[in-house]
């Protein structure tokens, strides 16, 4: 018998016909009027060759070959009803699943220790991992689900097929050495431009700000250039120069190093902070309570 053939529905027919041993009963629970039921019960009968269910007295009485298929067919039923259309779940509490998510050093400092926090205390038995890598291989990577959410500022990520959700607005701001012989607790136009100047690129991107001055015909020395923002905490402490970053990194800095942040000379060019993801996942339960958690978590107030 090719399965092609076969209306699974009246799998669903015969499991009730051998609970209820009655057509009307049998199509009362299933809401089918009793011609219904009696057309599905003759196609069954057509299926297997076989009367499945005889009058005996006030009911149907199951054939030999209709017991012999009753247990089979109940456990296709309930598999299809509590496996199949039953609606996945996610529950934090005993969940081990592990998600990887694409962000830069400067998001592994600012996002993740506030998300372990969190799940060690709704999810404790989850894992994260976070991958650095270009714009175009973070689209990639969610595509294939190699990642499941990006975190940052991914401009690229803004096209067909991917969902984002904003976290906050990122202001940059310069960061200094704490004892620094020239900057004061602010700083002009003119000794901004005349100043040396550390500046993060990350896989060879052209800094945001960057392309701000550049907007403006703005001239500075860059002294150095780095791949990563974390290096910039220590270039700025041990010299002269002037890095502008954004706020939140600034922000870790002067927690930890010998170094304080001074507003920028010109208006500040603002990153929107999104969380990225694709659309193979946006149904997923447990992707959708990860997404929650994050937003709770670095959402502005309103």
């Amino acid at each position: 018998m090719d399965i092609r053939s076969v209306d699974l529905n009246l799998l669903v027919v015969f499991d009730a016909m051998m609970a209820h041993k009655s057509v009307t009963r049998a199509g009362e629970a299933l809401k089918l009027s009793q011609p219904a039921m009696s057309a599905a019960v003759a196609r069954l009968r057509g299926i297997f060759d076989d009367p499945l269910f005889v009058r005996a007295g006030p009911e149907m009485r199951p054939t030999p070959r209709a017991v012999e298929l009753s247990a089979p067919v109940q456990r296709v039923v309930q598999t299809v009803k509590t496996e199949i259309l039953q609606r996945a779940t996610f529950d934090a509490a005993v969940s081990q699943r592990t998600f990887t998510i694409v962000t830069p050093d400067i998001g592994e400092v600012n996002f993740v220790p506030r998300i372990l926090s969190c799940l060690a205390s709704q999810a404790p038995n989850t894992n994260i991992k976070t991958l650095a890598m270009p714009r175009n291989a973070a689209s990639e990577s969610l595509q294939s689900g190699a990642a499941e959410l990006a975190l940052g500022y991914f401009p690229d990520l803004q096209k067909a097929g991917f969902f984002r959700q904003k976290l906050f607005r990122n202001a940059h701001v310069c960061l200094v050495r704490s004892e620094h012989p020239t900057i004061g607790a602010s700083m002009s136009l003119p000794q901004f431009l005349a100043a040396s100047h550390a500046v993060v690129r990350p896989d060879g991107r052209e800094h945001v700000f960057e392309q701000y001055l550049h907007k403006r015909g703005l001239k500075r020395r860059v002294l150095v250039e780095v791949s990563h923002f974390m290096s910039v905490l220590p270039i700025v402490e041990s010299s002269d120069l002037v890095a502008t970053v954004p706020r939140d990194l600034a922000e870790f800095c002067v927690q930890h190093g010998a170094v304080r942040i001074v507003e920028t000379p010109t208006k500040s060019p603002v990153i929107d902070v999104h969380q990225f993801w694709h659309r193979s996942f946006h149904k997923d339960p447990a992707h959708i309570w990860l997404r929650s958690a994050i937003h709770t978590l670095f959402r502005e107030p309103a």
